[in-house]
């Protein structure tokens, strides 16, 4: 779950008086919104009231809405949020519902101001359907719900708490303010820019590059917007545009200009997107990171943890200049062919030991991968397919199966070209997620175009990623035979050699195969098959697969009842997952963990397991499901449970899982031990 980090990342300074406020509005409103001017501190004020929560919350689950453009996927990102990743066809604003029902949540929506209307709908459907949800909101105009408490926020109320963060960012840039001159300079100062703290912010990086005394002269020499005649002070708004103004007035053309083109960007970047996106022209490649160096050293751009922000107001800012500039088109064309580029990367060396990295960086990208879908969907459908079916498996495996589908529904249409590799895999991955969500006829229907497709191709990659997705269909309905007879039936499958290399598509119908053979009771073979794929897997530092090759080989080791084996293969499954999420095999693991623990005479564990696959069954969206033949094994073994320990001892132990981190469970399931007490 995002839940927020209770630690300040800079000095937290003044504001007792607005903290009350909003400690007594918390109290007496389930929904609270913070609104104000860009930069008066909204986010910052949000965060430190909602650490300061006393009510046994571990914490609030963030929403950055930010870097959404559009509010068409607003529940899916809340969804994220909250560590929901949804197998299911449903609305992900039921999803949601379903998924807080009557838990205790406190859910902080920040940035709201740019889906004022979808922000409105969902705050109040989830308000409806859920009893024990409080939500903090930041926008700047309220969101207009029933029972809202609007906190209106200032600039800081005293000039002492002003000149306090501007010393605190002064002395942050190595220029701290010693002298009672120089506090009577910043007084005049922070009175001059209404104490507005990121106008406060941005006037003290200046420091680094210009004496205080120069820094006092220059914020109106430079204004981009004019001061009403009857004012002697400019507006807030005016207060902002005028220290951001000043800011860009004193950059360089080259920091300008990279300004400009880094706004185009949603969400946060690394170093490398920001040389491909913004390196061009008189902006060489090579001058990029210098530049970036002098824009973060100014605080127009802020680095956390190797990645680079923009505050809204920054952005905003920049946008408006590019498109002054005129750039935008042509960004958002290089933007994208850079998006395409990594995600065709990440499609090639999916099966590999680049894997896991590839899925952290999926996750890095995934604003960046919605803006470039959205440009190629309306300026080249046919890239803007490749680029959603080089991405499908990460996300499916990351829970963006919802928007994966509504994407793909977009750029697959009714009509089929005649040959074309990007179709039939648009087409698989369309189908991969009809089968997840348990939409079996569409899925079969998409599954037998997605194999007619490779065909026409002539690509066999192709026709071994259908031939996998017709087996997963197969073993989902109970078929087990006629999926590892499908398999074994293609020229990437179960009869290719195993000293041959294995590639993605080669690994998933070996998968399959090995499926069927369970299923079907050839148990050698397929502990075999099994034991030869993970070892592949492993050469390879590959994890997808082997985790589910080490599913099976739990599975084979219990039914031949050699419970120990089994513990041990679900453990090592649990620990391949670790490295890449995927919800759904966690929590048949997690299963096939507790079944084992219990014939293993473990009853507690077993307990503690079952409570941990529940809380992952739930975060998919399905009670319990997986293979059907498992299903009568978790309940006798359930049943067994129950009567041995009693159900009091049961039901205590499934519980303390079954509200427990997600994180910690899968560490435990994965390191072994006695089941965690609190």
């Amino acid at each position: 779950m995002a839940w927020m980090r209770r630690d300040e990342e800079t000095s937290f300074i003044g504001r007792a008086a607005e903290l009350d406020l909003i400690g007594a509005a918390m109290g007496a409103s389930r929904l609270v919104t913070l609104t104000g001017p860009g930069g008066v501190g909204k986010t910052r004020l949000a965060r430190r009231a909602v650490s300061l929560v006393k009510d046994g919350d571990a914490g609030a689950a963030w929403v950055d809405l930010a870097p959404l453009r559009h509010g068409r996927f607003l529940a899916a990102t809340v969804a994220e949020a909250l560590g929901l990743s949804d197998h299911t066809s449903r609305q992900p604003a039921d999803a949601v519902c379903a998924w807080i029902g009557d838990r205790r949540t406190l859910l902080v929506l920040d940035s709201c101001e740019h889906l004022p209307a979808e922000c409105r709908y969902l705050v109040g459907d989830l308000l409806t359907a859920c009893p024990n949800l409080r939500v903090v909101a930041t926008s700047r105009e309220p969101l207009r719900v029933r029972a809202e408490r609007v906190v209106q926020v200032e600039p800081l109320s005293s000039s002492r708490e002003a000149v306090a963060l501007f010393a605190d960012r002064a002395a942050a840039a190595g220029r701290p303010l010693v002298a009672d001159s120089d506090l009577k300079l910043a007084a005049a100062l922070c009175d001059q820019l209404d104490r507005l703290p990121l106008a406060l912010e941005l006037a003290a990086a200046q420091l680094r590059s210009m004496s205080l005394a120069d820094l006092c002269a220059g914020p109106y020499a430079a204004v981009d917007l004019p001061v009403p005649a009857a004012r002697t002070r400019p507006s807030r708004h005016a207060a902002l545009r005028t220290t951001i103004g000043w800011s860009h007035e004193l950059c360089t053309p080259l920091e300008r200009l990279l300004w400009a083109r880094l706004s185009y960007l949603p969400a946060g970047f690394d170093g490398e997107t920001a040389r491909r996106l913004a390196g061009g022209g008189p902006l060489a490649p090579g001058r990029v990171a210098r530049t970036l160096a002098a824009l973060c050293e100014k605080s127009v751009v802020v680095r956390k943890a190797g990645t680079y922000l923009m505050l809204d107001a920054v952005r905003e800012y920049g946008r408006m200049w590019l498109s002054e500039l005129g750039g935008g088109p042509e960004l958002a064309g290089r933007h994208a062919a850079y998006v395409l580029a990594q995600t065709r990367q990440a499609h090639d060396e999916w099966f590999g030991p680049a894997q896991r990295s590839w899925y952290r960086r999926i996750g890095s990208l995934h604003a960046d991968i919605r803006l470039a879908a959205d440009h190629l969907l309306a300026t080249d459908p046919a890239a803007a397919l490749e680029l959603l079916a080089n991405v499908t498996f990460f996300w499916v495996c990351s829970g963006y199966l919802y928007e994966a589908r509504q994407y793909l529904e977009r750029a697959i249409g009714p009509a089929e070209p005649a040959r074309s590799t990007a179709w039939a895999r648009g087409l698989w991955s369309l189908g991969l997620t009809l089968t997840l969500q348990g939409e079996q006829e569409a899925a079969h229907e998409t599954a037998l175009r997605c194999r007619h497709a490779a065909t026409v191709a002539d690509d066999a990659e192709e026709l071994g990623r259908a031939a996998y997705l017709d087996g997963l269909l197969h073993l989902l309905e109970g078929r087990p035979l006629a999926a590892a007879n499908g398999v074994a039936a293609t020229e990437t499958g179960a009869t290719a050699s195993p000293a041959q290399p294995l590639g993605a598509a080669a690994a998933l119908c070996r998968l399959v195969h090995v499926f069927g053979l369970t299923g079907c009771g050839r148990l050698d073979q397929a502990r075999r098959e099994a034991r030869e794929l993970r070892d592949a897997c492993a050469a390879s530092g590959e994890h997808w697969t082997r985790s589910y090759a080490e599913h099976q080989l739990a599975l084979i080791a219990f039914l031949e009842r050699r419970a120990r084996d089994a513990v041990r293969h679900a453990r090592a499954a649990l620990d391949a997952k670790r490295h890449i999420g995927d919800a759904f095999g966690i929590a048949m693991v997690m299963d096939l963990l507790a079944i084992a623990l219990a014939d293993a005479g473990d009853e507690g564990a077993a307990a503690y397991a079952f409570g941990a696959a529940a809380r992952f069954w739930q975060t998919v969206g399905h009670p319990q499901r997986g293979t059907p033949e498992m299903a009568a094994l978790r309940n006798d073994c359930e049943d067994r449970l129950v009567s041995s320990m009693g159900e009091r001892r049961y039901e205590r132990m499934f519980r303390r899982a079954a509200t427990s981190d997600a994180r910690s469970l899968v560490a435990w399931g994965a390191g072994g031990g006695p089941a965690p007490l609190r």
